[in-house]
């Protein structure tokens, strides 16, 4: 195969990918075989006019010697001979009868992957996930945004997929790792779209999400697997430093030598029963903010111009950053949802949380992001559960302001800026249900942090003119973009300091940063342990 790289096209070109491939290596059409899209990004920088591109790479097969395409383009640096890949076979011993099975705790990416891979091994592994199924968790969320009547089990946070399957379901990652190809055939296996093969920022929606990680369960429980729902491991076992049971539902003892452990971001009774238990944790940064929506139509407008609307283009995202010159203290923008609405996402009684999300079609009309400060030890204290202690007290602060009935603060851009509020002259109606109150942001956040904020919108508009736009809803408070700890683990074997036989992997245990990320490390974690025990 012939890789062309960096192939720049103009949106809105109707020739096929063949016919452009032949022109690019100087062919005739009938010189190509096939043509495999590897990567396919949109380039918005319109160029002295130039249209809005899509920037292609490109894998070429040629009915003619591969070296006399070469030899014209030697000096090509974006075309070059495809070394062939070796495929790597492991051969792991399967699980013998009479042996501890291996038990996954929680059922978000990590654990769904590290179940998924010892599932194919013939490892029989038991996941307890402390939430309900995708369907059962789908209405529990369904009732708590229509009447706030929440279930603390299964909710945006808890239930089979993890805090990603009601998100916008982003399949980027800034890790470089061998894995991530295998994460994404898995979910094209399981249903979701083959694009997410080789877009640059793919994504699968949170409606078809839900039915991926159904199949995904049914494949591991179709090859010798079982997935409990509504188990929650309330306790551990750990003698002379070996795991040998843990407890589920503060009852059930169930024994086991290894436990993977994907708990999520959000398990604060499981970083307090971890602590209690000695495991060697820390207190890492995370970052702290709120949300901000515009019409997708002004986003779209800013990024792609007279563009903007192309049926051929995908609804514009954007990613900003800034760092405050006074301070040294960074904003950015995270988890940006284009044509997606503002959920409700916390899984504790009395408080108040966001995140951001959108269906597979983006086509609500509405952008969303969340705008973070970033948060450390230096701010909150170098005690393990300190962040989390300032995520609940900001949550809480926020309930209150919404009016205590999980109603969510909101503020226009311009009343932030002017340090009034009551304004509910929005630019877009607020998403976020069950409701939302009027409300001073400045009463659920630190100083420090609605001041890099206050310092942030102005430098955003200048990036995208009009963002902080007077009527511009901000919505309180988004404080789970990551883990406020991290569980320690060695870097080899992946499991627990002083504990053996427990691997602490994903979002929850402070090593992953997504959807991607957070499968990798659950593969990688399972792929360990089958290595150990492969005699």
């Amino acid at each position: 195969m012939i890789r062309i790289k960096n192939l720049q096209i103009p949106f809105d070109t109707e020739l096929p990918l063949e016919t452009l491939a032949a022109k690019r290596l100087q062919l005739p059409p009938q010189a190509i075989a096939e043509v495999v899209i590897v990567r396919k990004a949109v380039d918005a920088r319109r160029y002295r006019g130039a249209p809005v591109s899509f920037v292609y790479m490109l894998d070429v097969k040629v009915n003619m010697p591969e070296k006399a395409v070469l030899k014209k383009l030697r000096r090509d640096k974006n075309v070059e001979i495809l070394p062939e890949k070796k495929k790597v076979f492991h051969n792991f011993r399967p699980y013998k009868e009479g042996e501890l099975r291996p038990v996954v705790v929680g059922f978000g990416p990590a654990g769904m992957f590290a179940a998924l891979t010892l599932a194919r091994a013939g490892w029989n592994p038991l996941v307890l996930e402390r939430g309900g199924d995708v369907d059962s968790r789908k209405a529990a969320i369904e009732l708590f945004w229509q009447t706030g009547t929440l279930n603390e089990q299964s909710n945006v946070q808890f239930g089979e997929g993890g805090a990603g399957t009601f998100s916008d379901g982003k399949l980027t990652t800034r890790i470089s790792d061998g894995h991530i190809q295998d994460v994404l055939e898995a979910f094209i296996k399981a249903g979701a779209p083959e694009e997410i093969r080789y877009l640059h920022k793919p994504h699968i929606g949170t409606d078809l999400l839900q039915g991926v990680v159904k199949n995904i369960r049914e494949e591991i429980i179709h090859l010798g697997g079982e997935v409990c729902f509504n188990a929650q491991v309330t306790d551990m076992e750990i003698v002379q430093g070996r795991m040998q049971a843990v407890i589920v539902n503060g009852e059930k003892r169930i024994p086991c030598s290894d436990v993977f452990m994907g708990i999520g971001h959000s398990a604060r009774d499981t970083y307090r029963m971890l602590l209690d238990k000695g495991l060697r944790m820390e207190a890492k940064p995370f970052a702290i903010g709120v949300r901000i929506e515009h019409p997708q139509e002004f986003i779209d407008q800013a990024q792609y111009g007279e563009d903007a609307g192309n049926p051929r283009l995908p609804v514009a995202d954007y990613a900003l950053t800034y760092k405050d010159p006074k301070t040294g203290r960074g904003a950015y923008s995270f988890c940006m949802c284009p044509g997606g609405q503002v959920v409700a996402a916390t899984s504790l009684q009395g408080q108040v949380c966001t995140n951001g999300m959108s269906n597979y079609k983006r086509d609500s009309g509405i952008a969303n992001s969340a705008l973070l400060v970033q948060v450390g030890p230096d701010d909150f204290g170098q005690e393990v559960l300190a962040g989390m202690k300032l995520q609940d007290e900001l949550e809480k602060a926020a309930f209150v302001s919404g009016g205590k009935n999980y109603y969510a603060p909101v503020q226009t851009v311009g009343d932030f800026l002017a340090g009034t509020s009551g304004s509910t002259q929005f630019l877009t109606t607020p998403t976020y249900q069950p409701g939302v109150k009027a409300a001073d942001l400045h009463q659920c956040l630190p100083h420090f942090l609605t001041q890099t904020l206050e310092g942030s919108l102005p430098y955003f508009d200048g990036k995208i003119k009009g963002f902080a736009h007077k009527g511009a809803v901000m919505t309180g408070v988004e404080a789970r973009s990551s883990a406020p700890c991290r569980i320690c683990r060695n870097r080899e074997t992946m499991m627990a300091d002083g504990v053996a036989g427990l691997y602490p992997m994903g979002e929850g245990a402070g090593y992953a940063g997504g959807i991607m990320s957070a499968a990798v490390d659950g593969m990688k974690a399972a792929l360990n342990f089958l290595e150990a025990t492969n005699f």
